[in-house]
């Protein structure tokens, strides 16, 4: 006889990345065994791309992938709204990135510009600082309007550096990166990371760095430069209101919306007036996540997707949490 499936909140199995870049904070301060990878750059929680697609760690649903659950239960997963707009096709990614040396300088498209030349989404991104070393920062964005040849003769001259601006960075700090944005996490940050599904990146400076076998890593000047918003004057950096007890507005974008949560008791979420999967990512202490009767326990570290059929959220606590909670506008 087989095994009834039923909608419940989902966990999923962490996907493990090693990179150029990565260090041992995925283990150190979330407590996720990496091994047997030399380092840890990402990890990806919640996924829907090809090749590295999430499967459900536990309960009725255990061993089905996201695209198996969207085909099953769609709009009572999804939401009719987003599975009208993307049928099959999971729209967020949900990652945790350590980054032991800087990433690469980077920019990512717009939807039209990603759906021409991949056939995927564009990336708008948002961040959250989960731990930052002392003197830590990021790049965001460049520090006056420029223009495509001024950003060409720096990047050829190797004074690119000059015109980008770099942010200092704390534990708590978070900031929205949208396509066309220049942009790179520094070195010392732990970050958890939201955006739209896609894996397109485009190198513009990789600091000429090389791997095991002295290879450096590939460059993309030329898809790089036609993507670059060189208006851009603004640093996005989110002004993380202070609240305890208080659901605090992070990012507000067509994309995604995302919530900080930071509660020393129990509360109940009402999403009654939302047509969107609701995610949790658990950033400190525990909480157990009920709704109608299911449930599932959340900790530092963990990530668990509640369907869109379960719009009230039961969330428990002994000891308190901070938690990211995302959804679709």
């Amino acid at each position: 006889m087989t095994e009834r499936k039923y909608l419940h909140p989902l966990k999923f199995n962490t996907i493990f990345k090693e990179k150029i870049w990565g260090g041992t904070k995925i283990n150190d301060v979330l407590g996720k065994d990496f091994s047997p990878l030399k380092n840890c750059g990402e990890t990806w929680e919640i996924s829907g791309i090809e090749g590295d697609l999430s499967v459900v760690s536990e309960g009725p649903l255990q061993g089905m992938t996201i695209p198996e659950i969207t085909a099953m239960f769609k709009e009572d997963f999804l939401g009719k709204k987003v599975y009208e707009k993307f049928g099959d096709d999971f729209p967020l990614l949900i990652k945790f990135i350590d980054a032991a040396q800087d990433l690469s300088i980077q920019v990512h498209p717009n939807n039209a510009m990603a759906k021409e030349s991949h056939n995927s989404l564009g990336k708008t991104e948002m961040w959250y600082v989960l731990q930052a070393d002392e003197d830590a920062k990021l790049i965001s964005g460049f520090n006056k309007i420029t223009t495509k040849e001024e950003y060409l003769e720096h990047l050829n001259n190797g004074t690119l550096l000059e015109i980008l601006n770099e942010e200092p960075v704390k534990t708590g700090d978070a900031f929205l990166v949208p396509p066309g944005q220049v942009h790179s996490i520094g070195k010392g940050l732990l970050i958890a990371e939201i955006q739209q599904s896609s894996d397109v990146t485009y190198r513009i400076y990789d600091f000429d760095r090389t791997d095991d076998e002295g290879n450096k890593r590939e460059l993309h000047t030329e898809e790089a430069t036609n993507t670059l918003d060189y208006q851009l004057n603004s640093n996005y950096k989110i002004d993380v209101k202070k609240s305890l007890n208080e659901v605090v507005p992070l990012a507000q974008t067509e994309y995604f919306q995302t919530n900080l949560l930071e509660f020393t008791t129990g509360i109940i979420r009402e999403h009654y007036n939302k047509d969107s999967f609701i995610i949790y990512v658990c950033i400190e202490g525990e909480a157990e996540i009920t709704t109608l009767g299911q449930s599932a326990k959340i900790s530092k570290g963990n990530v668990v997707l509640v369907p869109q059929k379960f719009p009230e959220v039961h969330i428990k606590t002994n000891s308190g949490f901070k938690m990211l909670e995302t959804y679709l506008p």
